[in-house]
């Protein structure tokens, strides 16, 4: 890409500003048009919700925004691309998605968009293509020579189902074929693709692995998703929580780039509603193995829906090196453990955690992380020793 054309696509920053998510809502439907078999590749529930959109719009002003050097975006892309090899995206579908995007730029700003800058942004969307394919083929090499790794799509069995609370439920997924399956990093997630009636389609969603590796199976816990004022329930969640022991699902290798670090730093995990997931792995892992010092916080609305709470306090109870704080909006005055009132707030509990060189971990939406990163910058934390897994689309950037 030369000068000239660095140029037109940073003068299309303050478009992007303003209209970046009326310009991807068009791609969006644009593309499900003309290739509908797309729809069981993404995620429709995020395509209704609008998150998708936004998710991109995002994307698109960040490559543009850095245009002269675009590798400072690196840590993103390589997670973009952990979750588009977890769905088994492949390199000819960078073509599709870039026949879109162009016609989207031509459609949508008609007479601004020029040749000049059709082809700016043709250069630019081919460049960024390159990058993330080749990200992605050192992800798809590395599954072909791991033990236990596969691509592409893999036939799982469930064979139990646990409650762990009111909303969220454990699924114990075994291979269909009794092979060997790969190992995984502490924080790490599959995915898991079914056919959801409602939409008459195949479905994936992500979902963090919530135990320590077993060799045995794979261990998901889903939050159900419930209707909430205007916001309908979640076609997907609730599907998984109807199947039975028996069913089977198809399954991606383990994937993410957010993941318990490999030292004897103390550790600092710190969740939200079901976010506490890839952490109870983090703990479990840490139990096994290093027993670094840990203090673990966790906030939910209420004592009915705090998930695994019998397992953290039996760790507790046995260790030396945990330390725990749970917030409850409307906590149970019958609950059995120590309960703070509210929601999470590390001010409360600001001593235990400011450890020499901890390492801070957070998991939950948006409004969560974005909070409690900024609390931990005020402590004085190093950016560089706090890690972040937002659920859903990519919305948060912050280190």
């Amino acid at each position: 890409m030369n000068s000239e054309q660095k140029q037109l696509i940073k003068a299309t920053i303050p478009i992007l500003q303003s209209s970046g998510a009326i310009l991807t809502d068009y791609f969006y439907k644009r593309m499900f048009e003309h290739n509908p078999e797309l729809k069981s590749v993404f995620n429709m529930g995020n395509q209704a919700n609008g998150k998708q959109k936004h998710a991109l719009a995002g994307a698109v002003l960040a490559y543009a925004s850095h245009i002269d050097n675009p590798s400072v975006l690196i840590d993103i892309l390589k997670g973009i691309g952990n979750k588009h090899v977890s769905l088994n995206i492949q390199a000819q579908d960078y073509a599709i998605v870039g026949k879109h995007l162009i016609a989207s730029i031509q459609e949508v700003l008609g007479d601004v968009a020029t040749p000049e800058l059709v082809e700016a942004w043709t250069t630019a969307y081919n460049e960024l293509a390159k990058i993330m394919i080749d990200i992605e083929a050192g992800f798809y090499l590395k599954n072909t020579q791991t033990t236990g790794a596969w691509n592409g799509w893999r036939s799982f069995v469930i064979k139990d189902i646990v409650n762990e609370s009111e909303e969220i439920k454990s699924f114990y997924l075994y291979p269909s074929d009794g092979k060997e399956i790969v190992s995984y990093t502490a924080g790490q997630y599959i995915s898991v693709q079914f056919f959801v009636e409602q939409l008459g389609l195949l479905q994936p969603r992500q979902y963090s692995l919530s135990t320590a590796f077993n060799p045995e199976y794979y261990r998901i816990s889903v939050k159900r998703e419930n209707a909430i004022s205007e916001q309908p329930e979640g076609m997907v969640s609730n599907t998984l929580h109807q199947l039975n022991v028996g069913d089977t699902v198809n399954v991606s290798a383990p994937a993410g780039n957010f993941y318990l670090q490999d030292d004897k730093a103390p550790i600092v995990l710190i969740s939200g509603g079901v976010g506490i997931t890839p952490l109870l792995s983090m703990l479990e892992t840490n139990e096994k193995n290093t027993k670094n010092k840990t203090v673990w916080v966790h906030g939910c609305r209420n004592n009915a829906v705090h998930a695994f709470k019998d397992s953290v306090a039996t760790i507790e109870k046995e260790s030396d090196w945990l330390e725990t704080y749970i917030f409850n909006e409307n906590p149970d005055e019958n609950t059995e453990h120590k309960i703070i009132k509210g929601r999470v707030d590390l001010k409360k509990c600001k001593e235990a955690i400011l450890l020499e060189n901890a390492r801070y971990y957070l998991c939950g939406p948006a409004p969560f992380i974005k909070a409690h990163y900024e609390t931990l910058i005020e402590f004085d934390v190093d950016k560089a020793n706090i890690f972040y897994e937002e659920f859903g689309p990519q919305s948060v950037s912050l280190n």
